[in-house]
């Protein structure tokens, strides 16, 4: 008997997938890969999956979601429910796989993948190891020589850089910013003449906090966009002033948000005395930054050569006794 295949239609398309068992890896049609030992393994596969429509999952991932041997989700019962939304049954063993056990469960993972299984990493939206498990898992597969292939799918970060309306053309990502207020300006300071765009993830319980951070270490006019509930219903799109923005974020934002920040403007060597230069160094010290970093940054942010800001805060360290 001819194995069974099954068909579903997502948004305007159609396709039908293979039969269990039939997935192939790659497109020369290999199973695995190589290992260490020249023996053959399976194959980790990191598989994108929707950011808020369901609609948008990509084609490939219900046939990895049917063929795999071993499924890893961020969060089981998401998978669960994208699984009854794809109209599709997961012939393999689902396992979590989540900051708080994937230090333990990437041994055994591996183990699987050694053993010839081809293991699905998905995580509850997006791409695995972007802000999300999977880096590590990734990792210790390439140490075994383990083939590692993907199923591309929606990214938060790339939806939110096209739709902000600032420069694409580079860009840095930056992820979830620390909590604490000074380690989060800390943070921020390392990053405050970059020139490339900005991308960060927040909580909306902390929007308003950062953009005011932000606002105060980038300066009040830098332009940004928040991206809220992408793909969603309530998408929404809010481009500004960061100083604008924080004001708008204080009366409470609820969803994911995704906030894009335009990079430094260019800009040529800056005229500051010593007391102003030794008065910088301070407040970077006070963040918790060491003096030498303090001083490199300051340096770089004048436009100035870094022995010139230390020269300055060592004649105020002897003016001050």
């Amino acid at each position: 008997m001819s194995p069974v295949q099954w068909g579903f239609a997502v948004g305007s398309f159609a396709f039908t997938a293979p039969a269990a068992g039939a997935v192939k890896s790659g497109g020369d049609g290999a199973v695995g890969g190589g290992c260490e030992d020249g023996g053959v393994t399976g194959t980790l596969v990191l598989a994108g999956t929707p950011i808020g429509d369901v609609a948008d999952a990509p084609p490939r991932l219900a046939a990895e979601l049917t063929g795999a041997d071993v499924i890893a989700a961020e969060d089981t019962r998401r998978l669960r429910w994208l699984t009854q939304a794809l109209g599709v049954t997961p012939r393999g063993r689902v396992v979590s796989y989540f900051e708080g056990n994937e230090a333990a469960r990437t041994p055994e993972l591996v183990e699987e993948l050694v053993g010839g299984a081809r293991v699905l990493l998905v995580t509850d939206a997006g791409m695995p190891s972007v802000s999300d498990p999977g880096y590590r898992l990734v990792a210790a597969a390439v140490e075994k020589e383990i083939r590692v292939t993907a199923v591309p799918g929606p990214s938060a970060v790339l939806t939110a850089l096209a739709l902000s309306g600032l420069p694409v053309d580079r860009f840095c990502f930056e992820g979830f910013l620390p909590r604490k207020a000074g380690e989060r300006r800390s943070r921020l300071q390392e990053v405050a003449e970059e020139r490339r765009t900005l991308v960060y993830f927040e909580a909306p319980h902390r929007l308003d906090d950062t953009l005011a951070a932000m606002a105060e270490v980038f300066g009040a006019e830098r332009r940004a966009a928040v991206c809220r509930e992408l793909t969603k219903t309530y998408e929404e799109v809010r481009r500004g002033p960061l100083a604008e923005l924080a004001v708008w974020a204080a009366d409470g934002v609820r969803g994911e948000i995704t906030v894009v920040v335009e990079g430094a403007p260019e800009r040529g060597p800056e005229e500051l005395d010593a007391e102003e230069l030794v008065r910088r160094v301070r407040v970077r010290e006070e963040a918790g930054e060491r003096r030498k970093e303090a001083i490199a940054a300051v340096a770089v942010a004048a436009g100035i050569p870094k022995r010139v800001v230390f020269d300055a805060v060592v004649a105020s360290k002897r003016a001050d006794g």
